[in-house]
């Protein structure tokens, strides 16, 4: 069967810097462009019999090639399969790399030590839903819903989570095994950027070192960074590496100067250089920073789209240089490659459909330590892998 090779080159030539991580030297390439190349795994994941996925919140990969996927059960749809065995997974699920079930757990606390995340949407006949309305969730009703969000693994094999529900102001951490370990700021509390105890609908994460670091972005418009081990507040930033104004306008931005607030950071990613990469969704951008919040660089992802963003999640790739940033683009449906060191796109995964291959609504993504990518779908309620095949070269047109 002829192998299903998913990038494409969208430049014929590129600015590329000659040191990674966002500085000023450049050289012009000539005539071609090196871009990673995939091929789907077609049969990538499998599922226990009678259980199914809702919105893929977030997936990532482990530093052992596993997969994890948070997931939001309360939006499985009622009716045919339902009505017939079928059910939710839990809300964080843990696949093989080749994409074999191993377990599954989460959801609220029965004996309150953490609070879970404020689900909310249509009604769930499947799981408990305290913000959910009385409005069924029938069969093809695909509206999304909001709780489960983001998830990361960190050296330790610790499992990070976030949540985007309403009130949602805290972050998750839990063992591989979904024990209990740590809860950082509460749910509850109204949006405040600039508070060092809270955070408001966080929407992804990434642990450098002892240090955890949150894209605190649907209700407040921030980075801000927490001691991974005691929870212990250390520093935040906005846009620019400037402190963060919530009564900045959020109106959407396509052309001229660029917002000088975040819109909403959505994707969080920390090379091994120590050069922190930032999506912000809304505003279609990219910014990258120092450990420290100082500003470094920004590049767009085709800033005139509209939609709800072209810059949903965001990763690195597995080479030893991570020559290369991956970004979702929600609003086009596709990954698009960045050249790490210019931010500027050379190449692209994808596109819109329902095909191994495509997008519905592609929300986060990670690589795995093979440099394959994976992929999570909030409305294709699914989770891709793409397998690297190496780089390929592009001809200038």
């Amino acid at each position: 069967m002829r192998k299903h090779i998913v990038t494409s080159a969208v430049l014929a030539s590129a600015t590329l810097a000659a040191v990674i991580g966002g500085f000023d030297t450049a050289a012009q390439t000539q005539k071609s462009v090196a871009v990673p190349i995939f091929e789907v795994a077609y049969k990538f994941p499998t599922m226990p019999d009678k259980m199914l996925l809702g919105g893929v919140g977030g997936a990532t990969a482990d530093s052992h090639g596993n997969v994890w996927v948070i997931h939001r059960p309360h939006t499985l749809e009622e009716g045919n399969a339902t009505e017939n065995g079928w059910g939710p997974a839990p809300p964080v699920v843990e696949f093989s790399p080749d994409g074999k079930y191993l377990q599954g757990w989460g959801g609220p606390s029965k004996s309150g030590e953490y609070q879970w995340f404020n689900r909310g949407g249509l009604y769930s006949a499947h799981v408990e839903c305290q913000s959910c309305s009385k409005e069924r969730r029938t069969n093809g009703d695909g509206r999304p819903g909001s709780g489960e969000h983001g998830i990361f693994i960190d050296a330790n094999d610790n499992v990070w989570l976030t949540g985007n529900g309403d009130g949602d102001g805290h972050i998750l951490k839990f063992t591989k095994d979904g024990k209990f370990l740590l809860q950082i700021g509460k749910g509850g509390v109204e949006p405040d950027s600039n508070d060092t105890t809270h955070l408001s609908r966080p929407a992804s994460l990434a642990v450098f070192g002892n240090e955890v670091f949150v894209a605190d972005g649907y209700g407040n418009r921030r980075i801000v960074v927490f001691d991974a081990n005691t929870g212990a507040y250390k520093r935040h930033w906005g846009a620019y590496g400037k402190r963060p104004d919530d009564k900045a306008s959020k109106a959407e931005q396509r052309s001229g100067q660029a917002p000088q607030q975040f819109n909403t950071p959505h994707g969080i990613t920390v090379a091994k250089d120590g050069i922190v990469y930032v999506s912000d969704r809304a505003n279609n951008r990219v910014q990258s920073f120092r450990l420290d919040g100082t500003f470094l660089k920004e590049g767009f992802v085709k800033r005139g789209s509209e939609g709800t963003g072209t810059a949903f999640g965001v990763a690195l790739s597995g080479d030893p240089q991570q020559r290369f940033l991956y970004v979702a683009d929600g609003s086009n449906e596709r990954v698009a490659i960045l050249d790490r060191a210019s931010l500027e796109e050379i190449g692209q995964i994808g596109g819109p459909g329902r095909k191994a291959g495509e997008f519905f609504h592609i929300h986060s993504l990670g690589v795995d330590p093979q440099g394959n990518l994976i992929t999570g779908e909030s409305q294709g309620y699914r989770v891709q892998k793409f397998v690297f095949k190496g780089l390929s070269t592009a001809a200038a047109r």
